[in-house]
């Protein structure tokens, strides 16, 4: 594959030669082991509940955790990112996440399992903004669409594939394996990243800021932890109440601190960028909706229509291959259309295809799902990507670090208060709908018809959520700008580190 925009040789920052097409191979490879390796422990719970003896709240930390080091992470890799080389980032990031995956693998108790997971977060959180850090800065604004295609295969099939792969090694191998298949992934690319990783993002000796990274770190994993928690203990909780608001105190403080600093520990003055700002809050919108639904869908298809996680996985395999086939199209038409048609059309579909959502029944026939959810699928991903790509090209080169970090930040924050919104809405018409336990004894079959009727009632309720979400983006991508997000070329080409 010729990836190269120019004949002439591309150059590194310390100004020797490197191959593009080899150093994007490894961050595909990186990126899609680590989202892999994230999203495979879902329908592992009930089996290491049993292994270890442990409640579903104590295993849940397995993700929570997990989610909450990741989000910590971010904005703190954006200086990582600022002060030292990509390629020594890149290794240490992908060390940490082939150790805590090792660690997992050979965990003896619960403990070390949730260490293992820890550390397996500390490398993803530097691995995601950098890895498309360096590919928006690589290549000239006119190819990033198609790029960022390839990169949003990896981010976008390795979670749907995910929970398809841990159900068939829960029920045909065993639990360690979840760990184990994704250890020669990471390992191959830890290899690949010692010879065609190399420094090309533009660093400089830059003071680290304390006392913003301790704002940062409270804030962000105080709010991470109350939005997390309202989908177990509710909105109200006195827990997730005072959670949510140290963190929006801590968050405002790192943000005035930001401001008055003169080199900012992560400069959200790039959400002044209209444009920036609004299309990284349409791909925040496409990420609630992707995982909102793959949260409560697989519920329905386990309890209502009483298939396996295995089973349940294999329906939305079809989404997911599907995602992986249109993520590179959909960079390229991103190239030639820009991101206000794409993001009409895709969250058009969405919007469409979560509708019918709000109508499952006990009967509603299997195939029906596979493509509703295909159709959402492809929705997304017709935004995803694209608006990333359309909201970083409106920043300067210099500033791509922290505008993938604020990008990545907004996701992974409002992709959990979404989850828990979803987890909420479904919980509570589920619950107010439940037949009286007394009607357990008198008539059983009656009370698991009306229980079942309750659950469906619940999952239409969070479908409908998840439409709203969709409409408001909807809405939004008529603000983007014609062709927003296209650049002509050789624009900014003067940043491109080339010959």
């Amino acid at each position: 594959m010729n990836t190269s925009t120019s004949k002439k040789p591309v150059l590194d920052m310390n100004g020797k030669p490197y191959n593009r097409g080899l150093l994007m191979v490894t961050i595909i490879i990186g990126l899609f082991g680590t989202f892999l390796a994230g999203t495979m422990l879902a329908t592992a719970y009930p089996t290491l509940m049993n292994e270890f003896n442990i409640k579903a709240s104590t295993v849940q930390w397995l993700s929570t955790g997990f989610m909450l080091v990741t989000g910590i992470m971010i904005p703190i890799t954006a200086w990582m990112m600022n002060r030292f080389s990509s390629k020594l980032l890149y290794i240490i990031g992908m060390g940490l996440f082939f150790i805590g995956n090792a660690i997992c693998f050979l965990a003896s108790d619960f403990a070390m399992l949730l260490i293992g997971r820890i550390v397996s977060a500390l490398g993803g959180g530097i691995l995601t903004p950098l890895g498309q850090s360096i590919a928006m800065s690589i290549y000239p604004p006119e190819k990033r669409g198609t790029i960022m295609g390839m990169v949003g295969l990896a981010i976008g099939v390795a979670p749907a594939v995910g929970p398809t792969l841990s159900g068939w090694i829960i029920d045909s191998l065993n639990w360690r394996m979840i760990f184990g298949i994704t250890l020669p992934f990471i390992g191959l690319d830890l290899l690949l990243s010692f010879f065609y990783m190399k420094k090309v993002l533009p660093t400089k000796k830059l003071k680290l800021d304390v006392l913003s990274a301790i704002l940062s770190i409270i804030g962000f994993g105080s709010l991470l932890y109350g939005t997390s928690e309202a989908g177990n203990y509710g909105w109200t909780s006195p827990l997730v109440i005072w959670s949510i608001i140290i963190g929006l105190i801590f968050i405002f403080l790192f943000g005035w601190r930001q401001i008055k600093l003169e080199t900012p520990f992560l400069d959200i003055r790039l959400l002044k960028n209209w444009h920036f700002s609004l299309a990284s809050l349409l791909g925040s919108i496409a990420r609630i909706a992707l995982v909102g639904v793959e949260l409560v869908l697989p519920l329905y298809i386990q309890i209502v229509r009483g298939e396996s996680a295995f089973h349940s996985g294999l329906m939305l395999l079809p989404g997911a291959l599907l995602m992986g086939l249109m993520s590179p199209i959909a960079g390229m038409l991103f190239d030639r259309l820009g991101a206000r048609t794409l993001s009409i059309a895709g969250l058009t579909l969405l919007t469409l295809g979560t509708l019918n959502f709000t109508t499952l029944t006990t009967s509603t026939p299997i195939i029906e799902i596979i493509v509703l959810y295909a159709v959402r699928v492809m929705g997304i991903t017709l935004v995803l990507m694209p608006s990333t790509t359309a909201g970083l090209n409106a920043l300067p080169l210099n500033k791509m670090n922290d505008g993938t970090a604020i990008n990545n930040t907004l996701r992974q924050t409002l992709g959990a208060i979404g989850t828990a919104i979803f987890t909420t809405v479904y919980s509570n018409i589920q619950n107010a709908q439940m037949p009286s336990k007394h009607l357990l004894h008198v008539a059983p079959l009656q009370y698991k018809h009306e229980a079942i009727i309750a659950a469906l009632n619940g999952y239409h309720a969070a479908f409908f959520t998840a439409v709203i979400f969709g409409v408001i983006g909807l809405i939004l991508a008529f603000s983007l700008k014609k062709n927003a997000g296209l650049v002509k070329k050789d624009v900014n080409s003067k940043n491109m580190k080339e010959a």
